[in-house]
């Protein structure tokens, strides 16, 4: 029998049949059960208590299954390489986020690199979580939770004083994108026009010139 015991939580059945499959090849790994939803996955964590959760549900089914077996290890396996989700996923308490593009070995290696309490991140999304993680310490998310971490970006960069032009450039959107962006903002700020939501961005520490934002593609 295996001795790390993982509980495979994705919506799709191929998926979980395929890590199923997989794992199963690695005499160290046993899966114990399967779930599709989040509900299920907490549920079924709390059935079989396994030492990791590989999983491609969203960042609160993360929080939750968390919640409800503290110690737990979650490794998101996801197609999704936005950064938002990869924020939110660690934000949530996931050990390692890796794609479903990763080889076998690299699959592997990450469940069993979590399972030990390493701190896993496949290759493409390694270098995007040394950004996130080493962001100055006043940060839009803190002083703006309701906004989307686009939209946090675009803020930075309205508080920095940058155009519509020079946004849509550094962010590599489209200006039509931006414009919407920005209106959504204003809407969740309720700031009446650009200058108020300026002032509250950088009476939040936002804005300074030093700042540095990866540019990531939409």
């Amino acid at each position: 029998m295996g001795s790390i015991s993982v509980v495979l939580a994705d919506i799709h059945d191929v998926v979980r049949s395929g890590l199923r499959v997989l794992l199963a090849s690695d005499t160290d790994i046993r899966v114990v059960a399967e779930a599709d939803d989040s509900a299920e996955a907490v549920q079924t964590v709390l059935r079989h208590r396994p030492d990791l959760v590989v999983m491609d549900l969203d960042a609160a089914a993360v929080r939750e299954v968390l919640r409800a077996l503290p110690g737990v290890r979650v490794l998101v396996f996801t197609l999704s390489d936005d950064d938002d989700a990869i924020y939110q996923a660690i934000r949530a308490g996931a050990r390692g986020y890796l794609l479903k593009s990763a080889q076998q070995a690299e699959i592997v290696r990450a469940v069993r690199g979590v399972a030990a309490g390493e701190a896993i991140f496949g290759e493409g999304v390694a270098d995007r979580v040394t950004e996130l993680l080493t962001a100055p310490a006043h940060r839009a998310e803190d002083a703006f939770p309701e906004l989307t971490r686009r939209e946090r970006q675009v803020l930075d960069l309205i508080a920095d004083g940058r155009s519509n032009s020079v946004i849509a450039r550094q962010l590599h959107l489209a200006p039509k994108t931006v414009s919407n962006h920005i209106s959504a903002i204003f809407t969740k700020l309720r700031a009446a026009d650009r200058a108020e939501a300026i002032a509250r961005a950088r009476d939040a520490g936002i804005g300074t010139r030093h700042r540095h934002l990866t540019s990531i593609t939409a």
